[in-house]
């Protein structure tokens, strides 16, 4: 394989306005996440951004980043088309989507990711952790099925992926194990381009997850399971936390 990771990242922001830029241990949060994709040892990484302040922080840092479509629906529209402008000649066949908000990532859980597209006949890759008290009722918090018998994987626990659902319906837990889903993607690439061309799908739009628009197209995604969840930033409770936590 010869991955690519791509993050994601755009100003606007109901719950944050500025989100990228907003300073978490003394370097915006757009550039934390950078270092941590970086810090993977997979591959080159990009990011794909819709502003030149955004961009201008990336390169400040050392970085690399793309301008894209302000208007582009999704991070996974915004990370094909960084893509089709840096690699015209298709040499990255793995591409990695870390989303731009997760200034604590640990590296090494995207390097998991990607090793799970070793199998071929699996579409997108992505992560899973156990679910947290309280979190099976919390519809913030994105639940994954597993379909057992699960395998393993550089020790590592990863199953197929059956269903995606923020509420967990009675049935659920008899279909397979369920886990709380980190939204880090890895695709073949031939995925990626297939999924956005797709129109959202009935279940996509119904429970608001991007992911059932690939399971409804018959796309296979696998999920590892790691023990740790990294946290998303999305509002300025959960940026003074990522603040505390970097701190200490």
């Amino acid at each position: 394989m010869k991955p690519i990771i791509l993050i994601p990242a755009r100003l606007a922001s109901t719950r944050l306005p500025n989100k990228p830029l907003a300073m978490i241990g003394g370097l915006p949060m757009i550039v934390q996440v950078w270092r941590r994709a970086v810090a993977s040892g997979i591959g080159e990484v990009v990011v794909a951004c819709d502003s030149e302040a955004i961009k201008q922080a990336v390169e400040n840092a050392g970085g690399r980043a793309v301008l894209t479509d302000p208007d582009l629906p999704s991070g996974s529209d915004r990370i094909y088309a960084a893509l089709c402008q840096i690699d015209a000649q298709k040499k990255y066949d793995v591409v990695i989507n870390v989303q731009g908000d997760m200034p604590l990532l640990e590296p090494k859980i995207v390097a998991v990711a990607a090793a799970v597209l070793g199998d071929s006949e699996v579409d997108i890759a992505t992560l899973a952790a156990p679910l947290g008290a309280g979190e099976e009722d919390d519809p913030n918090v994105v639940k994954v099925t597993l379909q057992s018998p699960a395998t393993c994987l550089q020790q590592v626990t990863v199953g197929r992926a059956i269903s995606f659902q923020r509420r967990m319906a009675t049935g659920d837990r008899r279909l397979g194990t369920c886990y709380h889903h980190i939204g880090i993607y890895a695709y073949q690439r031939g995925a990626l381009e297939r999924f956005v061309k797709l129109p959202p799908s009935e279940n996509e739009k119904r429970e608001r997850l991007e992911q059932l628009r690939a399971m409804d197209a018959g796309m296979r995604i696998d999920v590892a399971v790691v023990d740790t969840v990294p946290l998303g930033v999305d509002t300025p409770e959960g940026l003074e936390k990522a603040r505390a936590m970097m701190s200490s």
